[in-house]
C-alpha cells in the first residue's frame, strides 16, 4: 500500500466539522456534518456528481460514520463508499476494503478498483473467496451497498451468507453495527433472484442477518422508489440508478 501525504492534509481539512463527534457519548451525526467529507477535493468529480443521487450524506449519518473509526467496506464495486469512508474517517482512522476473488477473476476493473483505494492512505485493500472475508478484529462498522444479494449468487457456496453474516458479528467490536443497502425484490421472492434480477426481499436479508446474533437497530426509506416495478434486472436501462433500495443497520449486542 503506498501512503499519501496529500490525503491525509485533506482528511484534516475536510473532517473539521466533524470532530467534536468523536468519542464515547458524542452526538448522533447530522446531514450537515458531512458536508465538508462529499465537498473534500481528494474525491474524484465522478464521485461527487453521484451524491445526490445516492443519497450519501444520508448514508453516512445513517450508518453513523465517525473520524477515527475502523470501517470494513464490503464488496466495494469500484470504490464509491471506500473513498467516501476514507475521508470520513480521516488520518486516525482505516478502511478495510473487500473484494471477493471471484468477482476479480470475473472482471479485471474490480481488481483495478482494489488496487485504487489500496493507494489510498488510510486503506488496505483484501481479497479472498466470497465465503471466507478476511476482515480484522476490532471493526466499528462493516457496511455494504447493492451487493448483499451477491452473497446468493450461484458462484457462491450455499452457506455463503450464513459465513459472511458471522465473520462480520466477529469482526465487530460489541455495539458495533452492520449496514446493509441492496435493491428490493418482490416480497417472497426466492434467493435466486440473486441470479436474474440481482435483487433480493428484504425480509430474507432481516432474518439471515438477525440468525447471526445482530438486533435490528434501525431502518430507512431514503433511497426508496415507489416508480420501481421490482421485477426489472437492476443493470436493465428502464431502471438503472433508479432502482428502489432499503438501508438497514444491524448492531451486534453488547
Amino acid at each position: 500500500m503506498r501512503r499519501s501525504a496529500i490525503l491525509a492534509v485533506v482528511a484534516v481539512m475536510s473532517l473539521s466539522s466533524l470532530g467534536c463527534m468523536g468519542g464515547t457519548g458524542a452526538p448522533a451525526p447530522t446531514l450537515a456534518d458531512y458536508a465538508a467529507v462529499l465537498a473534500a477535493p481528494s474525491r474524484p468529480a465522478d464521485d461527487r456528481a453521484r451524491d445526490e443521487a445516492r443519497h450519501t450524506a444520508e448514508t453516512l449519518a445513517f450508518a453513523q460514520v465517525r473520524p477515527g473509526q475502523k470501517i470494513a467496506d464490503m464488496i466495494i464495486g469500484g470504490g464509491y463508499f471506500t473513498r467516501v469512508f476514507a475521508v470520513a474517517v480521516g488520518p486516525e482512522g482505516r478502511v478495510t476494503a473487500w473484494q471477493p476473488a471471484e468477482f476479480i477473476a470475473f472482471q479485471a476493473s474490480y481488481g483495478e478498483s482494489l488496487t485504487a483505494v489500496d493507494a489510498l492512505a488510510n486503506v488496505d485493500g483484501i481479497r479472498s473467496p466470497i465465503a471466507t472475508p478476511d476482515f480484522p478484529a476490532g471493526l466499528d462498522l462493516v457496511f455494504t451497498a447493492q451487493n448483499y444479494h451477491d452473497l446468493h449468487l450461484s458462484i457462491a457456496p450455499p452457506d455463503t451468507a450464513s459465513r459472511v453474516n458471522t465473520a462480520v458479528f466477529q469482526a465487530l467490536k460489541p455495539g458495533g453495527l452492520y449496514v446493509v443497502i441492496d435493491h428490493y425484490a418482490v416480497a417472497g421472492s426466492p434467493l435466486t433472484s440473486a441470479n436474474s434480477v440481482h435483487r433480493i426481499d428484504i425480509d430474507a436479508v432481516k432474518r439471515e442477518v438477525l440468525a447471526a446474533g445482530f438486533v435490528l437497530d434501525g431502518e430507512s426509506a431514503v433511497l426508496a422508489n415507489a416508480a420501481d416495478p421490482l421485477t426489472a434486472n437492476v443493470f436493465d436501462g428502464s431502471i438503472r440508478g433508479r432502482t428502489s433500495q432499503f438501508m438497514l443497520r444491524f448492531r451486534k449486542p453488547g
